[in-house]
């Protein structure tokens, strides 16, 4: 386990997955409720195959428990994001981007906001249009409480671990996870809403190579609404779409032989000649 300081003096902790002779360098961001510790496997295979895979978890997530589910602005997220990229050393000649759910948002995000950094970004079941929010006098109260009293805690709205697997080992390890984060202040749940407009206007800066991948039983997010916006707004000419049949939304707790991590490796390495 490593850590990274931003320059406003928070410390993150962050997973290094080391490859021999690395082709490229891989940045991961995860969703709103998991962390790195969730995806080992498909780090550990990326690495096999010569990606230099670094997994950073987001301030107030998974293993930095300082100013926990919070965060002042989603702008001070993409931040982190650039001085960590910038933190680290490069791996061979590229450098991509993959944000998987929440953290989807984040990856669509970075290039608006810091131009010309990354060669490639891979979205995994990205959280533009989530079909799960709080309740609406939920949502009035958040709003009221970002005003008044910003760091009150709300429930993150994915209590139950089926939306994720139908696998009930891993159900039983979503439940149970002491890092997982459940709850979230009023400025982060607002935070996350402006992102949502942030990305709108963010997706016309997408002119690198992406892949999007989708899982058919998605109940987190509306896959064909995330398609259709990809393919009309993204202006990039080399955009991937794939869709995993019987798949759940976190890809990760699919059966060990589920091809998307192969998939994802045969992307990268045509795009890091």
């Amino acid at each position: 386990m490593d850590t990274f300081t931003s320059t406003d003096g928070y410390e993150h902790k962050y997973r290094r997955f080391r490859a021999h002779s690395p082709r490229a360098t891989i940045v991961f961001v995860h969703g709103i409720q998991s962390h790195g510790g969730w995806y080992k496997r498909s780090c550990r295979q990326l690495a096999e195959a010569g990606y230099e895979v670094y997994f950073l978890d987001r301030r107030g997530a998974g293993l930095n428990t300082a100013a926990r589910g919070d965060t002042r602005s989603f702008r001070r997220l993409l931040d982190d994001i650039h001085e960590f990229v910038a933190h680290i050393p490069k791996s061979g000649s590229k450098l991509f981007l993959a944000g998987i759910s929440w953290g989807g948002k984040l990856a669509l995000g970075f290039p608006y906001r810091y131009p010309n950094k990354i060669d490639g970004m891979l979205l995994l079941c990205p959280g533009f249009f989530p079909q799960v929010r709080p309740p609406f006098f939920q949502r009035l109260w958040i709003g009221r409480c970002r005003l008044r009293c910003p760091t009150r805690l709300f429930p993150v709205p994915l209590s139950d671990a089926e939306l994720f697997t139908e696998n009930k080992d891993w159900q039983k390890f979503i439940a149970e996870d002491p890092l997982a984060t459940r709850l979230a202040t009023a400025r982060f749940l607002v935070e996350s809403f402006n992102l949502d407009f942030y990305v709108k206007r963010a997706v016309k800066r997408v002119t690198m190579p992406i892949v999007l991948l989708l899982a058919e039983k998605e109940r987190v997010i509306f896959n064909e609404k995330t398609r259709k916006w990809i393919e009309r707004k993204a202006p990039t000419p080399d955009k991937t779409i794939l869709e995993y049949p019987g798949a759940s939304h976190t890809l990760e707790f699919e059966p060990a032989d589920h091809p998307y991590v192969k998939d994802m490796i045969a992307w990268l390495d045509k795009r890091s000649l």
